[in-house]
C-alpha cells in the first residue's frame, strides 16, 4: 500500500506551455526535460510539451537523451552538458544534438556552439569559424531571475557575437525567467524548465506569470494522538508541548523527499494549513492538528498553499531542489499521470 501519491497533471503542463510560446510571440519554445523532467517524469512531460508545440527537448546527459531518443525517435533532442568523446559516437547514431563548449570540433554531429557571455560555466569566450555541422550559438542567462541589469548585459554581448549569423543559425539564450520577463532575449528560442512544470522561476507565487504547478503530492494521517505538556515527538525533543496538543504523524519523511529542513512549513490537512514540527524523520513528521482528526484524513504536502515556492523559502532553496528531490520509487509512492 502505498504511503503517498504524486499526480502529474499534463493538462497544467500543456497550458503552461502555451503561456510560454504567447510570451515568446514566434520565438521557438524548446522544453528542458533534464533530471527526469525536473522529478515529474520525462517522457510524460516530453509528450504533452511537445503536443503543445514544444519543438526540441533539451537534456543534460547522452543518456537522458537516449532514452527520450526510444520514446521520441523523429523529435529534436539537444544534449545541453559536455559530453565524453566516446559519448559523441552514440549522439551522432542516435541524431542527438550537442552542444559544444570547447576542444575539438565533433564531425557528423549538429551543434550549438556555447559561449560564455557571464555565466562562468561552461562555454566559450570566441566564436570559432562555425564548420557545416554548426546549426546553432547559445549561451546561459546567469541572473535573469535576480539581476535583470546583469542579464541584459549578458543578452547585449551575445546578440553582437551572433549578429552575422541570425539568419543561418539558431539563436538561443533565454530560459523560463527570460521568456516572461526578458523579451530581448528572445531571439530564436527559449529553452525552458522550471515554467513548463508551472514554477515561479522568480521563488514567487507562479499564478503571477500565469502558470499552474504541474505537480501534487499527497498523503494521510497515519497516527493522531495527544500531547500532555512537557511530552515531545521526533528526534531531539525539538518540538514539546507547552499546553495539551493535538499532533498528527504523516508516513512521508526524508527518504521521500519531504526535507529534514522543510520543519517549520505549513501542510494542508483536510484543505487547512498546519505546522510541521519536530526533527523530519526518515519516514515521517508531525503537525500540529486543530483539533483530533480521524486516520486516514487527506494531508496535501505539496499542493494550493502548500506549495514547492513556500517550502523553499523555508528550507532556504529553491523549487527545483524541492521538486527534484522528491523520490518517485513505486516501493514509497504511488504516480498518476492525468491528461
Amino acid at each position: 500500500m502505498s504511503r503517498s501519491e504524486l499526480t502529474i497533471d499534463l493538462g497544467a503542463l500543456r497550458r503552461n506551455a502555451q503561456t510560454l510560446l504567447r510570451a515568446l510571440d514566434g520565438a521557438a519554445l524548446w522544453a528542458v526535460v533534464k533530471a527526469d523532467g525536473y522529478g515529474h517524469g520525462a517522457v510524460d512531460v516530453s509528450r504533452a510539451a511537445l503536443d503543445a508545440g514544444a519543438s526540441m527537448l533539451c537534456v543534460a546527459t547522452i543518456s537522458e537523451a537516449l532514452d527520450l531518443r526510444a520514446a521520441f525517435p523523429d523529435s529534436r533532442i539537444l544534449c545541453m552538458s559536455p559530453v565524453a568523446p566516446d559519448d559523441v559516437a552514440a549522439a551522432r547514431s542516435a541524431r542527438v544534438e550537442l552542444a559544444y563548449s570547447g576542444g575539438e570540433l565533433p564531425e557528423g554531429v549538429r551543434l550549438h556552439v556555447k559561449l560564455d557571455t557571464g555565466m562562468g560555466r561552461y562555454g566559450i569566450s570566441e566564436l570559432p569559424a562555425p564548420t557545416r555541422e554548426v546549426v546553432g550559438l547559445m549561451s546561459h542567462l546567469a541572473t535573469a531571475d535576480t539581476d535583470v541589469a546583469f542579464a541584459r548585459e549578458q543578452v547585449e554581448r551575445f546578440a553582437d557575437i551572433v549578429a552575422p549569423y541570425r539568419d543561418e543559425l539558431e539563436c538561443h539564450i533565454a530560459n523560463s525567467a527570460a521568456a516572461l520577463r526578458l523579451s530581448e532575449a528572445r531571439f530564436d528560442a527559449a529553452r525552458c524548465g522550471i515554467a513548463l512544470y508551472g514554477l515561479s522561476p522568480f521563488q514567487e507565487d507562479p499564478a503571477v506569470d500565469g502558470l499552474e504547478p504541474v505537480l501534487s503530492w499527497r498523503s494521510l494521517l497515519a497516527q493522531v494522538k495527544r500531547l500532555q505538556p512537557g511530552e515531545s515527538t521526533g528526534y531531539g525533543r525539538r518540538f514539546a508541548a507547552e499546553q495539551p496538543t493535538w499532533i498528527g504523524l504523516v508516513p512521508v519523511g526524508y527518504a521521500d523527499g519531504f526535507r529534514r529542513d522543510l520543519t517549520g512549513t505549513r501542510v494542508l490537512v483536510h484543505g487547512d494549513p498546519v505546522e510541521v514540527v519536530g526533527t523530519i524523520s526518515m519516514d515521517s513528521f508531525a503537525v500540529v492538528l486543530p483539533r483530533e482528526l480521524p486516520v486516514g484524513t487527506p494531508v496535501t504536502l505539496i499542493g494550493g498553499a502548500a506549495s514547492a515556492e513556500t517550502h523553499a523559502r523555508i528550507a532556504g532553496t529553491i523549487n527545483y531542489e524541492i521538486v527534484t528531490g522528491i523520490e518517485s520509487d513505486p516501493r514509497r509512492t504511488t504516480r498518476e499521470v492525468v491528461q
